[in-house]
């Protein structure tokens, strides 16, 4: 079965049992993970939408941007997963080529918007007063349409420059198979990495100016001049600095493995397996647009409020529905108990 009918090797389309058991297995992980990173961003977009519109906050367009990015990336996954799911399943090089390009563009996107919060909640502490007169609306738009330029350009370059594309008779997408390793290295070494190292630039900086304000605090109250409560500004510096870590610890852990066995992959291909990549570290990499919604959810109190209300208006209204659904005619049926808003909401 291994061989043609000419007794030579299997032709390269031919995949065996247990590589298609695999890939099946592969793209049920993928559908359950970007089935995940859609559920969890999308509520948050549209919590986040209607905020911005009631409150006209600057700010928030970064972190609803992030959201938007992170279920694009969700998208992308769900292709690949029915491509896994489909096997066998022989695709076009032109079709692997645009698949990927999708891939990069949209974890591109996800990446920078991330490096786009920090630096907004890094202005916010560092220079809280000229914030409001900084962050415009004509310039957060310049920020956003400049960053998903950026992006389409960096995961469509090889579909507009064809040396960078790599000619390859695998039986299915991926990103060693249509990208050439010097484009793949130039896309980590100054994509990735710049973007590691300004966040734990921000993160530093963040850190010691919190740092300050609680040794002032401290300070306040041996002198015994503090009201027992810290200060606003304090509280909400200490706020936006742990946010910020939490933000920067997963996208380090999520995203580092990846993207520094890809490096040796790139320099060292047979240093290091390839399929522990495919397998394993891009998937803890996609966590990370798994992991991003759900720390804003927790650590934003405005995103956390909204949600809960969201949640209270569907309970409500399946509660409703059930309500009437049984109500029969003729029957001697007591109404069911009235229930406010606010009950719901607590």
């Amino acid at each position: 079965m291994a061989e043609n009918r000419a007794g030579g090797a299997p032709p390269p389309w031919w995949v065996s049992h247990e590589a298609a058991t695999a890939s099946w297995a592969l793209g049920a992980i993928f559908a359950v993970l970007a089935s995940l990173i859609i559920v969890a961003n999308v509520p948050v977009a549209i919590v986040l939408l209607c905020h911005i519109r009631r409150s006209g906050s600057k700010g928030l367009c970064f972190v609803l941007n992030l959201a938007l990015a992170d279920a694009m990336v969700g998208f992308t996954v769900m292709g690949l997963a029915m491509d896994e799911l489909s096997q066998p399943f022989h695709p076009s090089q032109n079709f692997c080529i645009l698949r990927m390009a999708f891939v990069v563009s949209s974890c591109a996107a996800s990446i920078l918007s991330l490096t786009l919060v920090a630096c907004d909640r890094h202005l916010a502490i560092r220079k809280p007063f000229q914030y409001f007169q900084l962050v415009t609306g004509p310039r957060v738009g310049v920020c956003l349409v400049g960053l998903w330029l950026f992006a389409a350009i960096v995961g469509f370059l090889p579909v507009f420059i064809p040396r960078l594309q790599r000619v390859s008779n695998h039986w299915k997408c991926s990103f060693f198979d249509v990208f050439q390793p010097s484009y793949m290295l130039t896309m980590f070494c100054l994509g990735f990495f710049p973007a590691l190292f300004l966040f734990l630039y921000l993160y530093c900086d963040m850190l010691k100016i919190a740092w300050v304000h609680v040794q002032h605090i401290q300070e306040v109250e041996q002198a015994g001049l503090g009201g027992g409560c810290p200060p606003p500004r304090a509280t909400s510096d200490m706020k936006a600095m742990r946010t910020v870590a939490m933000l920067i610890g997963c996208f380090t852990l999520s995203w580092l493995p990846f993207f520094i066995a890809s490096v040796v992959q790139v320099a060292c291909p047979a240093c290091f397996p390839y399929k522990v990549i495919e397998s394993f570290l891009w998937l803890l990499g996609m966590g990370n647009s798994l992991l991003n919604p759900l720390l804003y959810s927790y650590w934003q109190r405005d995103v956390q409020l909204q949600l809960s209300q969201l949640a209270a208006g569907v309970k409500r209204r399946v509660l409703l529905h059930l309500g009437n659904s049984r109500c029969v005619p003729g029957r001697d049926t007591k109404a069911p108990p009235a229930v406010s808003c606010l009950e719901l909401q607590d």
